[in-house]
């Protein structure tokens, strides 16, 4: 199989919590504090290891700017994203 030509759908969990960290460059106590307020709900396998789709990526990505370019908090970065999802988090 070669993977370069792996296609992996957009909401398939597959990436850790170590590699979000690394793609995003986001602190691994923000990416868990996104998930613990709701902002983000990745899939946990049994040995709980948090997993992310890159629907999350692009959602993870887009609110880190918001937290480091625009300085929004979670909360207004909830708010934010149930106006542009059309409903509570």
């Amino acid at each position: 199989m070669n993977f370069k030509e792996l296609r992996i759908d957009i909401d398939e969990p597959v990436y850790t919590t170590g590699v979000v960290t690394r793609l995003i460059g986001i602190p691994v106590w923000v990416l868990k504090r996104l998930d613990l307020e709701g902002v983000v709900r990745p899939k946990r396998e049994a040995r709980k290891a948090r997993l992310y789709s890159k629907r999350d990526l692009e959602k993870i990505q887009y609110v880190w700017m918001l937290m480091e370019e625009r300085n929004v908090t979670i909360n207004g970065i909830k708010v934010i994203l149930e106006m542009k999802e059309g409903g509570p988090l």
